[in-house]
């Protein structure tokens, strides 16, 4: 009679690599979870002050996966085409790494005193990451794992400054460089061209949002 006993086939040889199967796990986990709750907001299911809150610490989850995969999972896509994840909502939520409320943004409150007081530390906000991101270019910290979390604080705080327009210039350029760097490995590097751009780019970027809102660093 024939053996009819199951033999238990392993995915991984040490306990390295049950840890990157256990962290492939948990981000599959956190972009269904996203999947569901940018449906849950569209159809009101869940209040703007509870998904920015949960969309938030998600985002965060994500960008700390993404830190410990990056050599793994450089990009998000592939990760997701892989494991026949269809889920375009939770693509572009982590891709854009801000908020719906935030990316178009929603204001959850408004009164005129606490409006302007948080006008003022969000566009202070902005200068110190515009600060910190050329400082770091002009140090020649440059490697992907450098890099990005400037940039990605950067794209942040400029979708808080409500002052600015919707189409203003600089979100667009901070979100290209970021499409880009998310392709690389953690380690790598920019190469001098594109150090030099992306400092121009920066730069004139900053110039643009002191410009538009009178020279004035969150006063």
């Amino acid at each position: 009679m024939a053996d009819t006993t199951a033999e238990t086939i392993k995915l991984w040889a040490n306990k390295k690599e049950r840890q990157q199967y256990d962290d492939f796990a948990n981000l599959f986990a956190l972009i269904k979870t996203v999947e569901k709750l940018e449906k849950a907001f569209v159809t009101s299911a869940v209040s703007t002050s509870e998904y920015e809150t949960a969309c938030g610490e998600l985002i965060t989850k994500y960008k700390t996966l993404r830190t410990t995969l990056a050599d793994l999972v450089p990009d998000i896509s592939h990760f997701m085409a892989t494991y026949n994840m269809h889920c375009a909502s939770a693509k572009h939520r982590l891709n854009v790494g801000l908020p719906a409320t935030i990316e178009h943004r929603v204001l959850t409150t408004k009164d005129g005193n606490g409006s302007s007081r948080e006008s003022a530390v969000s566009v202070a906000e902005c200068v110190h990451h515009y600060i910190g991101a050329m400082d770091t270019i002009k140090l020649g910290m440059i490697a992907k794992d450098q890099v990005a979390p400037c940039l990605s604080d950067l794209s942040t705080a400029l979708y808080k400054v409500h002052q600015l327009p919707n189409d203003f210039p600089g979100k667009g350029m901070v979100r290209l460089w970021l499409d880009k760097l998310e392709k690389m490995r953690a380690s790598d590097e920019l190469a001098d061209d594109e150090t030099r751009q992306l400092l121009f780019d920066v730069e004139n970027s900053y110039n643009q949002f002191m410009q538009l809102l009178g020279g004035k660093e969150g006063g």
